[in-house]
């Protein structure tokens, strides 16, 4: 497990399912919907029917006071009816008018007792007055025509109920009930007719419906012939004779209920009536439909509105709920980001710090390795100014072996990004097909190699050595992925890079990719791909320096690298180098061998090989003073001998302090060879900078395994050898053109 995966383990983060609180509160917000509605709507259709069942009610309760009215009203006038008959008797017209004065007295004092009378009045037998209650002497007028007195005739002595109409006599609106007179052989006598006034039962009406526009009331004869009605209908219309109502009437219903429209004014109405006694009468009362919907809606909105303020009250709260749980949502992810980026910057942190710890282990190892080789280097060149004596076989043997030790050397120090470099500005077509021979060397015979260049490459600024190494690495590892043979191509093109639409910062670079159709990586593998000391091989077999290496070569020319992989499909490796504006600038103050880095063992071997060496008994250096600067003994050793032998007078001293004082009591020297790290309180950096700034024509040269400080020892323009260096390019650097 990698260091981000244990820093994830490390603060595990609370659970919070966001999701599933929203979704409770949307269903609480939709059941503080649906419930209320719900309740609202069984509430309004059982207080629909409440309604409805009051107002059936209501119709049968005001229909049986009304029948009990009527029946009283035409009970009294038809034993008024019968007493007049019995008090006239047998009496024929003639008779009548002889008794016409007494006998409208009697008829006014009747008449004057009851409100619902507006008159009484006793007909002949053709249908003439001849006695009033209101008025006397009786005026000349007759009924013969009139249907109540053809039916009274006709039905006599069964009382017969007329339709309304206006009185003759008393000119009111009146319905008259009227009875016949039948003698004691049988013979008709006229009629007994009494008027009954229609407003008398409409404001009885009024006054039961109390002022309910809703509720109708009404007197109906047995044809459906309307007697008194409350409200009255504006044209004095009657009743349809084919309707559920009149069908009742002619069937002799006693009493019923029914929903029907009014055929007077075609109102929805809850009807129920009664028939009155054993009279051809029936009173109904009926309540509009559409006011028991109108009061029914009307007290629904009323109790939807009181039941909406706590609604309302909820719905805010929820809604304030689930802002908040937006804001606290949005919060806990930024929390999580930032806990998540702190996790991410404390690993990167601890692995940034393991790997600073790393570098300086590789560091100091491949200084001490350094110094270790230095000490060889100068041992071999002192055993080939000795010309080997019968050596040479086994001296040579020890030179192939230093310099594939600097070579792994170097590969350590690049790792740690403490490798003296020579930067130098390279033109990219050129220098790939220069080394593209040697990459082809570095695979297997089974796999091509070809290369691809664009047009007009940049320049960019790298150390052509740490750059070959890199592309000798990917290759390398190409070739590996590939035990059957394949293909390997090498592009390179001018890329410009916008970071928003990639991780690498913007700019202008020269991109070189090396693709291959190998194996590929994992997933996994792809993550740690760049990680040092990492290795997909067996034990062994592999140091896990390569691709480290490959991106420390291009973050120390500032670029960067990134690899993408397909299982199965192969892989492509991107090397981003920043595009360099300036003019091509070389670094002749920076020597190292080159020899020394070339990663093929055999080349670097052919190299040392190659090195020329100084002549027996010639000193190219006779009579100079060297004051040498270098901690370790044997490095000292090795560097004075050979120095010795080029003919310089070397002091030694062990610290760059012990130097500085030496200087400081006025001795003089024609070059100071120093090291770059010493212990003490000053290194070799420390100490050129004082004789720089004490000594200006003092000549200085550097020496170093690693550039920990090699920036700040560059801004002094003091020549550096990188260990382990050849004692000829230390000749050349002392004295150029000095033949050795």
């Amino acid at each position: 497990m990698d260091s981000t995966e244990t820093a994830t383990f490390d603060l595990p983060l609370p659970a919070r399912n966001f999701a599933s609180m929203r979704k409770m509160l949307l269903i609480v917000l939709a059941a503080s919907i649906l419930i209320p509605l719900a309740c609202l709507c069984i509430y309004g259709y059982y207080d629909l029917q409440r309604r409805f069942a009051d107002t059936d009610e209501l119709t049968e309760r005001l229909t049986r006071v009304v029948d009990e009215h009527a029946l009283k009203v035409i009970d009294l006038n038809q034993q008024l009816e019968m007493r007049i008959g019995d008090m006239l008797g047998d009496s024929d017209d003639s008779a009548i008018r002889n008794r016409e004065e007494a006998l409208h007295r009697t008829l006014d004092d009747m008449d004057s007792t009851l409100a619902q009378i507006a008159a009484i009045s006793v007909f002949g037998e053709s249908g003439g007055l001849l006695a009033n209650s209101r008025y006397y002497p009786a005026p000349p007028v007759s009924i013969a025509e009139r249907d109540d007195f053809q039916s009274a005739r006709a039905v006599a002595p069964v009382t017969y109920f007329s339709l309304p109409l206006r009185g003759k006599v008393a000119r009111s609106d009146v319905f008259t009930t009227t009875m016949g007179r039948i003698g004691r052989k049988g013979q008709f006598l006229g009629v007994v007719s009494i008027a009954l006034k229609r407003g008398y039962f409409v404001d009885f009406y009024r006054e039961l419906a109390a002022g309910d526009r809703a509720v109708v009331i009404g007197l109906y004869r047995r044809d459906g012939g309307v007697l008194a009605r409350y409200p009255a209908s504006k044209d004095n219309a009657q009743a349809a004779t084919n309707t559920p109502f009149t069908n009742a009437f002619r069937n002799n219903e006693l009493y019923g209920r029914m929903r029907m429209s009014s055929s007077i004014d075609h109102v929805e109405r809850l009807l129920a009536f009664r028939r009155v006694g054993d009279y051809p009468l029936y009173v109904a009362t009926g309540y509009a439909v559409s006011a028991i919907y109108t009061r029914w809606r009307d007290n629904l909105a009323l109790v939807a509105a009181i039941a909406l303020v706590p609604c309302i009250a909820v719905w805010l709260l929820i809604g304030f709920s689930i802002r908040r749980l937006n804001a606290e949502q949005a919060a806990w992810e930024r929390w999580q980001a930032e806990v998540a980026t702190r996790l991410s910057i404390e690993a990167s942190s601890r692995q940034l710090r393991r790997m600073g710890a790393l570098g300086n282990l590789v560091a100091n190892v491949a200084h001490d390795f350094n110094n270790l080789l230095m000490v060889v280097a100068s041992n071999m060149a002192l055993a080939r100014r000795k010309h080997f004596n019968d050596v040479e076989s086994e001296v040579l043997a020890v030179e192939r072996a230093t310099a594939g030790a600097e070579a792994l050397a170097r590969r350590l120090m690049s790792v740690a990004r403490k490798q003296p470099l020579k930067q130098e500005s390279i033109d990219p077509a050129a220098w790939l097909r220069s080394v593209l021979e040697l990459l082809k060397t570095s695979v297997r015979p089974s796999v091509s190699m070809t290369l691809e260049l664009s047009p007009e490459l940049w320049r960019v600024m790298a150390d052509p050595v740490e750059l070959e190494l890199a592309l000798v690495n990917v290759a390398v590892n190409a070739s590996e992925a590939m035990p059957y043979g394949g293909r390997v191509v090498i592009r390179c093109r001018n890329a410009r890079v916008r970071g928003a639409e990639t991780d690498i910062p913007d700019g202008e670079y020269v991109l070189i990719s090396v693709t291959d159709n190998g194996e590929g990586m994992s997933e996994q593998t792809l993550r740690r791909a760049f990680e040092p000391l990492f290795t997909t091989k067996e034990r062994g077999a592999g140091t896990g320096l390569g691709l480290a290496q490959v991106l420390a070569a291009c973050e120390q020319a500032g670029g960067t690298a990134r690899i993408t992989s397909v299982a199965g499909a192969g892989t492509t490796v991107r090397l981003y180098l920043p595009r360099h504006h300036g003019p091509a600038r070389e670094m002749p103050k920076t020597c190292e061998p080159p020899e020394a880095v070339m990663p093929p063992l055999a080349h670097a071997a052919q190299a040392t090989l190659a090195a020329p060496s100084v002549a027996d008994g010639e000193q190219p250096l006779r009579g100079m003073s060297v004051l040498l600067v270098e901690d370790n003994a044997d490095v000292a050793a090795g560097v004075m001998a050979v120095l010795e032998v080029f003919g310089c007078a070397v002091h030694h001293e062990a610290s760059a302090d012990a130097a500085f004082a030496l200087l400081g009591e006025g001795y003089g020297f024609d070059l100071v060879l120093t090291d770059v790290q010493m212990p003490g309180r000053m290194n070799g950096i420390d100490l050129a900078e004082q004789i720089l700034r004490r000594l200006p024509s003092q000549r200085l040269v550097l020496m170093t395994g690693y550039a920990d400080e090699l920036e700040r020892a560059k801004h002094l323009g003091v020549p550096i050898l990188a260990k382990p260096f050849d004692m000829d390019d230390l000749v050349d650097l002392i004295a150029p053109g000095v033949p050795h």
